[in-house]
């Protein structure tokens, strides 16, 4: 295959006549090895491809302003959809937290309040025991050796109410006495007013039964006697 381009290269007449004058500093050789090697073709190939690159991008369809204007509705539609879908996303997002929140604070007060009926039951027997050594004379206490049969019994009332009290505290209920504090309807419950000399109208001056609460709710409020204020105001 070289020895046929070679045998050509020598046919043509520009190369036949560079040969025969011999051109100075340069060989048959190289004349050949120039003419065979020449990378013009490969230029011309280039530029063309290039020509056609160039006309193909020019033939691309263009869009037309109704065209633009439909594809720029279609993407505002689009948009304004997208913003409305995240919208009720968050919306969603939002009421589940709060539901899991309910949930949460009503299963808490459930366990906190479970046994407030059970409580309730409980005060009538710690009212019962407090009305018992209420009633005991303490000129009867005072004699231990006439009746000391009696100052057992006190005692072992005392210890038994004291022990049911100490027992509903462990259960978050606490007691309290609001006498000589201003009367409150909210923790108190009036059965009775009665004007009493050296005492502050408005305030209590007698607990018939102490008010019990629950972890900050009023389980029972406190029966009370009310300081009545004799100009009647």
């Amino acid at each position: 295959m070289f020895r046929s381009a070679l045998t050509k290269a020598y046919r043509t007449p520009s190369l036949a006549a560079a040969l025969s004058r011999g051109n100075a500093g340069g060989s048959a050789s190289s004349v050949i090895a120039r003419r065979l090697y020449s990378d013009k073709p490969e230029a011309a190939t280039e530029k063309n491809e290039a020509t056609e690159k160039a006309s193909e991008t020019a033939e691309s369809p263009s869009i037309s302003a109704e065209d633009f204007e439909k594809i720029k509705k279609a993407s505002t539609e689009k948009d304004a959809k997208l913003k409305e879908l995240k919208d009720a996303y968050l919306r969603s997002l939002a009421d589940a937290e709060n539901i899991r929140n309910r949930s949460k604070t009503e299963i808490e007060n459930t366990k906190v309040f479970a046994i407030q009926k059970f409580a309730k039951d409980l005060l009538d027997t710690v009212d019962i025991l407090e009305l018992a050594l209420k009633h005991v004379p303490k000129e009867h206490l005072a004699d231990k050796v006439a009746n000391k049969t009696l100052i057992d019994l006190f005692e072992g009332v005392d210890m038994t109410k004291s022990s049911l009290l100490r027992t509903l505290e462990r259960h978050g209920i606490e007691s309290f006495d609001p006498t000589d504090k201003p009367y409150d309807p909210n923790t108190s419950h009036a059965l009775y007013q009665a004007p009493i000399p050296g005492k502050t109208p408005g305030t209590v001056f007698a607990v018939e039964k102490r008010g019990y609460i629950l972890k900050g709710r009023v389980l029972r409020s406190a029966q009370v006697g009310v300081v009545l204020d004799p100009s009647g105001n």
